[in-house]
Parts: structure tokens; sequence; C-alpha cells
């Protein structure tokens, strides 16, 4: 029982020992909590007292003063955003050309070697080989070759770099429509590919403004940079057809004589906006190759360098130009449709579609009685699908200046050669201001006393008929649609050649009289 009772007092006194021990810690904490919080907020205060002192003594900045530091900092981020963009380049290299109108990348170190792209004067580049000669490039997303002269280097392409960053819109996607409105309704007037690189004229509401049109701002990204590479697209492919391009600039035909000088014969003539090789330079005159003729044309009259690229640019058209000696033109898009005219080699058609092998193209004449264009379709087996230029027709003037003075014949040829270049206009009748086909035979042959009806398939039953052996310059030539029925007419100014009011894109035209076929020939003269 005293066991018992020593055993209870012990563990009465243990209990009350260690009630005192928590409470001691309990109140150890709160002292220690209390003391952190007056350190902190002594900490707080000292801190408080140090800034008002550091503001009392620091001065205060006026507005003025606040936008000019403000101003420096952005200067400052400019700059190394111009810095840092430059230094991306690594071994960096500006193209620098005078007269050409951009540098080709080639594939290999040759000249003959495949083109891959094109660096417009000012563009930059990274030079990733030198091979003296030679050095290759990247650029725009293009590896290839160019000759090293063409290329600054070192501080001199340090400081055309500086100037010439620009806010440019960077194509994020291929075949970006350029629009002629800032409307995704409006007419395309261009495609942009990924990778390119244009000035911004001007930010808009969904649409930035570029040189030739606008760009969706959804595919494009806004950056100051320099210029880049662009790839080779079938239109600027043209170019490189000719080594030394010259393009027609009159408003009608360009004569290509048979010497330098304007009394020397003419043996042809160029369209206006069409491409030749320009062989050598004569006091004036250029000695020129197209389209199967060589002769000269006065220099005034045609673009060369730069100016010529960029005409070419803008005026070629998608082409099929003929392979075979006669090919059959048909109805529609295969041999099981009728094959109602056949063209000729080397003649060129606008191309308005392809469809399974076949290509839809524009014959280049307009249907006298419905006034739209004839169409048709070729095997894409035996033309060429390309963009090119129109180049020259073959011409003799001599032939119908000798007949001048004594035949009527040469009369009628050399009267309706003057209205050449002049407007089509369905269903018009004047020379000067725009006639049809059958309207401006009608004025032609009505100088001559020789009265027509206004319309191809009556005209062809007038007069004679003459087989195609014997035509004669100042025969009247008829082609016929689908249905057989005639619907176009010419006049035969000699030398396989005829003039007829074509249509609205090139107005009154010289062509090979087997542009196409013809049904029919007659002599409405009368001798």
């Amino acid at each position: 029982m005293e066991k018992k009772r020593k055993s209870r007092k012990f563990n009465i006194i243990y209990i009350a020992g260690a009630a005192a021990i928590l409470v001691l810690i309990v109140i150890g904490i709160v002292i220690g909590v209390n003391s952190c919080s007056r350190k902190e907020e002594e900490t707080a205060i000292e801190s408080a007292a140090q800034e008002e002192a550091a503001a009392a003594e620091e001065p205060t900045l006026s507005a003025e003063e606040l936008a000019e530091l403000k101003a420096k900092e952005e200067a400052e981020a400019h700059e190394k955003m111009i810095a840092d963009e430059i230094a991306s380049y690594g071994n960096l290299g500006i193209c620098r050309l005078e007269d050409a109108g951009y540098l080709n990348i080639r594939e290999t170190a040759d000249q003959k070697s495949d083109i891959m792209g094109k660096l417009y004067d000012q563009s930059a580049c990274s030079i990733v080989e030198d091979d003296g000669e030679w050095v290759k490039i990247t650029s725009g997303g293009i590896d290839g070759y160019v000759k090293k002269q063409y290329l600054m280097t070192g501080d001199e392409a340090q400081q055309a770099a500086l100037d010439n960053i620009a806010l440019r819109a960077i194509i994020l996607t291929d075949n970006l429509n350029i629009r002629s409105e800032p409307d995704a309704g409006s007419d395309s007037v261009g495609a942009a590919m990924e990778n390119e690189r244009y000035l911004v004229e001007e930010e808009l509401d969904g649409w930035i403004k570029i040189k030739n049109g606008y760009v969706s701002s959804d595919y494009v990204e806004l950056r100051e940079c320099l210029n880049e590479a662009r790839k080779l697209d079938m239109r600027t492919a043209v170019i490189n057809l000719y080594d030394n391009l010259g393009v027609s600039n009159t408003e009608n035909y360009l004569n290509i004589r048979k010497g330098p000088g304007d009394n020397k014969d003419i043996i042809g003539k160029l369209p206006r906006n069409a491409g030749a090789e320009i062989l050598e330079e004569d006091n004036g005159w250029l000695k020129i190759r197209s389209g199967g003729v060589t002769g000269y044309v006065s220099s005034k009259y045609m673009l060369q360098s730069s100016a010529a690229i960029n005409r070419a640019i803008e005026k070629s058209e998608l082409m099929a130009i003929v392979e075979a000696d006669a090919l059959n033109v048909r109805e529609g898009p295969g041999e099981e449709y009728k094959a109602w005219t056949q063209i000729t080699n080397s003649e060129r058609y606008p191309v308005l579609g392809e469809e399974n092998g076949w290509v839809k193209i524009d014959l280049g004449d307009t249907d006298d009685e419905s006034g739209e264009a004839t169409t048709a379709f070729v095997s894409s087996d035996f033309v060429e699908i390309r963009y090119a230029l129109n180049e020259a027709i073959k011409f003799s003037e001599a032939e119908i200046a000798r007949m001048k003075a004594s035949s009527k014949r040469g009369q009628v040829c050399n009267y309706a050669i003057k209205f050449i270049g002049n407007p089509y206009v369905w269903g018009g009748l004047s020379l000067t201001n725009g006639c049809d086909c059958s309207g401006f035979v009608l004025k032609v042959m009505q100088q001559f006393g020789i009265s027509l009806p206004h319309y191809s398939g009556a005209q062809a039953k007038m007069g004679r008929k003459v087989e195609a052996g014997n035509i004669r310059p100042g025969d009247l030539v008829f082609y016929a649609n689908k249905s057989g029925t005639i619907n176009h007419v010419a006049i035969y100014i000699g030398n396989g050649q005829i003039v007829h009011a074509a249509n609205k894109r090139s107005g009154i035209k010289i062509s090979s009289w087997r542009y196409r076929s013809p049904v029919r020939i007659v002599n409405v003269i009368g001798d």
C-alpha cells in the first residue's frame, strides 16, 4: 500500500513538471514572435526612412526629361535590335548591282547550271563558302552559288546593311494572294511566296500595303530586317531565255529592218512588249534576234537591262507553244472530242487552264457573231507550257511596196497595215477608235470602192472562191468555229501573213495566215 502511494505521488510530480516546462516553452515562443515582429517593424521603419532620405536627396525629373530618358532607352533598344539582326548573318554579304535587275543564284558554281533563285540589289545573304570567283550563300531559304564580284563584304557590307534595314512583311505561307484592295473579295494581282520580304508602305486593319497591292496581316511577320533572296518562279523564268534581253516599248509595232537605218527594208515587226535577244549595238541601232527574225531596231524604242527585266516580268503570259508541225485542236479535253481546226509549229497561245493532260487555250481571235473569245483544247504532249513574251513576226513590206504603184492589191494591203495596233471593239466600224474583224475588212475595202456586209459569214459569200495555192495579197481569209460556222475574217498581205482585228487584248494585228486552219478564201477585189 505504501509503495502504491509513493508511486502515485511520483506521477503527480512528474505531470506537474511537464506542465511547467510546457508553459515555459509557450512563453518563450510568444516572446520570440513578439521580438521578431518588433525587429521586422524596426527594419521596415528604418528602410522607409532611408527611402525618404534618398528621395529627398534625388532631384525630381520633369515631363520633358522623362520623355528624353524614354526616347534614349528606346533608341538604345532599337540599335541593339539592328545590331542583332545584322549579326544573325554571320559572314554577311550584300548584293551590289548597277543595271541588272537581280543576281542569279545557281545550283552549282557554274554559269550554265540551273537557276534556283534571285538576289536583288542591296539584299542580304550569309556567305557559307568562298571559292574565289564563286561563293556559296544562303538567303531566303535558298542555298546556292553567286559570282563573288557582285557581293559587298566586311565593313562595306555592314554599312550597306545599316542603310537598308527597314520594316518589311515576311511572308509565312506559299502563294499568298496579293490583292488590288485591302479586301479578301478584291481581285488578285499576284502571289507572294514563303520567305519573301516586302517593304511595308502602310499598316491597315488586318492588311499590309506593299508595292504591288495588299496582303493579309494574318500570314506575314512584320520586322525591321534586310531583304533576302527569292525563289525563281515561272513568271521570272522567262528572263532566263535571253542572255541580253530587250523588250519593245511602243504603242503598237516596232519595225525590224534589214540594216541599221530608217531607209533599210522592213523584214519583220515586234509587237508591243515583245522580247528579243540583243546581239550588238550600232550607233543608235540594236541588232536583235526574235521569233526567227534577225535584224535592226532603233534603240530608243527598246527597253534594256533592269527596265527590260521589270517589263518582261510584268507582261509575260502563261502560253502554250506548239511543238508539232500541225496540231489538232479539239472541242473538249480528250481525243473523243471533235478536231475542228489545226495550229502550227512555234505558234503561241495564251493558256486558260489545264485538265487531265489537255490544255485549254485562247486561239487569239473573237467570234464575229457572239463577241466571245475562240477557245479550244490541245494535248499537253505537243505543247510547251511556260511563261513567255510575244516575239517578232516575219513581215516584208518590200513585197507590198513593189505592188503599190500599179496594183490595187498592194494599195489595199498598205492601207490595212496602217491601222495595226488600233483597238478591237465588237460590232465597231472605226479603223482608229475600234472595230471587229468584219468591220475592219468592211472599212478597208470600202476605201477602194468595194462594198461588203458587216458580218464574216456574209462576207464569205461575196466575190470568188480561191484555192489556198493561188492566194494573193488582198484576198480575204475566213476561219470557222467548233460548229463549222464561219466566225472570223482577215486580209492576206503576202509572205504567209494576215492582218486582222483579232481581240481586245491585241487589237488589230499581224498573224501567220495558218495560226489556225482557214476554211475559205475569196477574192473580192475582182481582178
